[in-house]
C-alpha cells in the first residue's frame, strides 16, 4: 500500500487583517479544502491585524519588516523562511508590497494572488472604486498565478457579481470581498490537486 500524499503546505503573506487568510483556514479546518495545510504565515508589517490572528490560531508566524529595506534583502529573507518551512504553495493575502524577480524565480508558478476585480479590467490599487466609478454592471474577483507584471498571471479562478442599482463603491467592495473568500478557496483546491497544465497565460485543466 503506497503511503498517503503529503499536504499540499501553504505559505501566507499578508499585511494587513488577513481576511482572505482566515477564509482559506476556516476552509481547512471545516475540511472544505483536503490535504492541505498551512505551513507558515509573514507579514511585512508588525501591527498587521492578520498576523495577530494567526498567532491566536496557534498557527507559525514569522515577522520581517519591510519599511527601510532594500526590495531584493527583505525578499531574501521571505523566500529563506518559506522554504525553511518546506511551503508548496505561497498565497499572497492582502500583501501590499511587489515580489522582486528573484523571489518569483524562487516559486515558479507557485504564488497565487487574489485581486478584487475581474482581471484584465482594473488592475492596480483600489479596483473596487475604479469599477464602481467606470460604470460597470457586472464585477467580482479573480485569483491568478503570479509573474513578474502586476496583476497578470494565468488566471485560476474568476467569480462574478452584478452591480446592483442601489450599490455604492463601498457596498460593492463588501460583496466582492465576500466571493473573494470562496474563490481562494476553489483555487486552492485546484492547484492541490495538480490536475492542470500552464500553457502561455492560460490555466487549462487536464482532463480525468
Amino acid at each position: 500500500m503506497s503511503a498517503a500524499a503529503s499536504p499540499l503546505r501553504l505559505g501566507i503573506l499578508l499585511s494587513g487583517r488577513g481576511s482572505n487568510f482566515l477564509a482559506i483556514a476556516d476552509s481547512i479546518r471545516a475540511g472544505r479544502l483536503h490535504g492541505v495545510e498551512i505551513a507558515v504565515v509573514i507579514s511585512n508589517v508588525a501591527e498587521a491585524p492578520g498576523l495577530d490572528a494567526a498567532q491566536k490560531l496557534d498557527l507559525p508566524t514569522a515577522l520581517f519588516v519591510s519599511k527601510g529595506r532594500k526590495r531584493a534583502d527583505h525578499d531574501a529573507d521571505v523566500i529563506a523562511c518559506l522554504q525553511a518551512h518546506r511551503v508548496d504553495l505561497v498565497c499572497l493575502a492582502g500583501y501590499m508590497r511587489l515580489l522582486s524577480p528573484g523571489f518569483i524565480a524562487a516559486f515558479p508558478h507557485r504564488i497565487l494572488n487574489i485581486h478584487p476585480s475581474l482581471l484584465p479590467a482594473f488592475p492596480g490599487l483600489e479596483a473596487q472604486e475604479q469599477a464602481f466609478a467606470y460604470g460597470v454592471k457586472v464585477a467580482g474577483c479573480t485569483v491568478h498565478f503570479v509573474d513578474e507584471e502586476l496583476d497578470h498571471g494565468p488566471i485560476v479562478v474568476q467569480r462574478a457579481i452584478p452591480v446592483l442599482d442601489d450599490d455604492d463603491a463601498e457596498s460593492l467592495a463588501h460583496r466582492i470581498l465576500a466571493e473573494e473568500h470562496l474563490a481562494y478557496t476553489d483555487a486552492i483546491r485546484l492547484v492541490a490537486s495538480g490536475a492542470y497544465q500552464i500553457r502561455g497565460r492560460r490555466y487549462v485543466k487536464r482532463s480525468s
